[in-house]
This record gives C-alpha cells, sequence and structure tokens, in this order.
C-alpha cells in the first residue's frame, strides 16, 4: 500500500510532465491540507513571462486563491524537484509546514537553482523553519523527466539533421 506522501508526490511528477507537455521546465507541485489538494502547480514562467512562476509558487498560488487567504497554515508541500530558495521562502510566508520532494538539487545543473547553494541552511535560519523531506524511492521518477526534457532541448529539430 502505498503512503499518501508517495501517492501526493507522484501527482506533483505528474504535474512535472504536464509542464513539459505545455512546453514548460520539468516541476511540478501540489498543496494539501487535511488531506485535499488545496493548490497544484506548473512551472511555465517562460510562456507567461514571469521568472517567479516555479510550480510550488503557481501551486501556493493556486491554493491562497482557492481558500481565500494568504495563509495556508499546516499545510504540505509536494514538489517534483527540491524547491529553490525562493520557493522555499514563499512556502514559509504562506504558513506551508513541510516540503516533500523527490530530485535533490544535486542531481541537476546548478542552472536549474540559480547556482549552488545549500536551502536547508537558509531553512535553518527562518523563524519557522519547514520540516524538509527527501523521497529517494520517487527520485528516479522524477530525473526522468527532467533527461527527457533534457533530452528534446538538444535534439535538432525535424529537418535540421
Amino acid at each position: 500500500m502505498k503512503s499518501s506522501d508517495q501517492t501526493f508526490l507522484e501527482m506533483a511528477i505528474e504535474k512535472a510532465k504536464a509542464s513539459v507537455a505545455r512546453g514548460g521546465f520539468p516541476a511540478g507541485a501540489v498543496i494539501v491540507k487535511d488531506g485535499n489538494i488545496i493548490g497544484e502547480g506548473i512551472s511555465i514562467g517562460n510562456i507567461i513571462s514571469d521568472p517567479t512562476s516555479h510550480s510550488e509558487m503557481a501551486s501556493i498560488r493556486d491554493a491562497c486563491k482557492n481558500v481565500q487567504s494568504s495563509n495556508i497554515s499546516g499545510s504540505v508541500l509536494y514538489a517534483s524537484m527540491s524547491p529553490c530558495i525562493m520557493c522555499l521562502s514563499a512556502a514559509m510566508w504562506s504558513g506551508v509546514v513541510s516540503v516533500v520532494f523527490a530530485c535533490r538539487q544535486d542531481q541537476v545543473s546548478p542552472e536549474y537553482y540559480g547556482g549552488h547553494y545549500d536551502a536547508s541552511i537558509l531553512n535553518k535560519s527562518f523563524l519557522h523553519p519547514l520540516k524538509l523531506e527527501h523521497m529517494p524511492d520517487l527520485e528516479l521518477e522524477s530525473l526522468e523527466v527532467i533527461r527527457a526534457w533534457e533530452r528534446k532541448l538538444t535534439s535538432p529539430a525535424i529537418g535540421e539533421a
């Protein structure tokens, strides 16, 4: 039997696939409170000309809109990739208490995170640190989405080969 964490994280990975299908970055996220999804997001900032539109930010915005509050205290953020510092900070400001993620930052290009840093150090300095939980059983599945997206970026277009 799957844990609810695994089920929700698999949904976040499906969101990453949906993001790629729309032409976005291979990241997806869902926010859960009391066992219910209250927000979800994909990473299409490149399409909508918004550098803050990471999947985690989009899911936080969606959750806040759905509950009609900027406070989503007690919720859990499930992310296909470890959140960047912008997304981690937004999660803290919105009241998220825990982040469950599949792919660790050190598994992908530092370009995807704006450089080399340890977000857990920043998290420890927060007034209300979040619980950060890596689910290694789903890391490969998330990485497969990322690697497929990367291959697509480097493949020649039809007629260019």
